[in-house]
């Protein structure tokens, strides 16, 4: 004899029990434990520094510990991967950069997530572009002077990036489609080992991170030929974007905090609304500005989860156009 009413009642008992276990999880939430925060890239470079202006006074205003947990290599894949199948109790976060959220499923569509269903978007950090390195044996000064190199010398000129997919790797495919240029790509693990290659000259150009070669820069190590992105750079005024020097690419990009899928609500909009507190902090934003990244008005979760799905269609549509392939 079937029960209808009995097997009703029995599922709205299943459904209560699932939500008030997540109510008691995001209630005693983060007393258990410490949480890990994945960092999809090497120590050093410019995901880490910016990670690490968040830890600290996260960890002070969650009153739990925050452990650093560096996965670096393929644009960010491993470390994405990691935190896309851990637990989603609050206690994994990750940061990433656009380029590996909206530009790896083009050139790898057998990735073993799905960033749209396996992450929840929390919180923004920051918004720049990137740089276009040289070392000083080059003898570039400016972006056409790397173009007038390699059209007179067609293969000659290997080009550096953080990974097939990167932001980096996709706007040298659009200079080269623009001026007709013959460039081989170099992927690295990071940006941390493309600047050491630069400064030890064994490539001599590279595209990296915002942040990191900005001492170089001024100590004279290394030298920049413009910039990605809407504005000139808050430490480096006086580096002419690539926009203003002919090749327009004013697209910015953002780094991002993100969750396993099924972390729930409550825990998201607190750290969405702590690291806002942070990011909003004066000795967090000069600390920003001189790293030469800008900060965004705060977006709450709903919002920033609107910036991913649209740049995610910005982002493809640019590699799409650039037929961004994996080298």
């Amino acid at each position: 004899m079937n029960h209808p009413i009995r097997r009703r009642t029995a599922l709205a008992c299943l459904g209560l029990l699932a939500s008030l276990s997540s109510f008691a999880q995001s209630t005693d939430w983060p007393a258990k434990q410490p949480i890990r925060f994945i960092v999809p890239g090497p120590a050093g470079a410019g995901m880490d520094l910016f990670a690490r202006m968040i830890q600290v006074p996260l960890q002070q205003a969650l009153n739990q510990s925050i452990i650093m947990e560096y996965k670096p290599g393929a644009n960010s894949i491993i470390g994405i991967d990691t935190t896309a199948k851990s637990a989603p109790d609050g206690y994994t976060i990750l940061i990433a950069p656009s380029s590996a959220i909206a530009i790896n499923p083009v050139i790898q569509p057998k990735l073993p997530f799905n960033v749209q269903k396996d992450l929840i978007p929390v919180a923004q950090v920051g918004a720049a572009g990137i740089l276009l390195m040289a070392s000083p044996q080059s003898g570039f000064k400016n972006l056409q002077d790397m173009v007038n190199y390699a059209k007179a010398n067609p293969g000659k000129l290997p080009y550096g990036s953080w990974g097939n997919g990167s932001t980096g790797h996709l706007v040298m495919e659009g200079i080269k489609a623009h001026y007709g240029l013959d460039m081989p790509h170099v992927p690295y693990k990071g940006t941390a080992q493309a600047v050491v290659d630069l400064l030890a000259n064994n490539i001599s150009v590279s595209f990296t991170d915002i942040a990191s070669p900005v001492p170089h820069i001024r100590s004279g190590k290394l030298v920049a030929l413009g910039a990605t992105g809407s504005a000139r750079g808050p430490a480096l005024p006086e580096l002419p974007t690539l926009t203003e020097q002919g090749y327009k690419f004013d697209a910015d990009g953002w780094y991002g905090i993100f969750a396993p899928a099924g972390t729930p609500p409550a825990i998201v909009t607190r750290l969405n609304q702590e690291i806002g507190k942070i990011l909003a902090a004066e000795d967090t934003r000069q600390r920003f500005s001189q790293a030469n990244m800008g900060i965004p008005p705060h977006k709450n979760v709903q919002q920033f989860t609107g910036t991913v799905r649209s740049d995610i269609e910005l982002w493809q549509g640019l590699a799409r156009k650039a037929n961004l392939k994996i080298d």
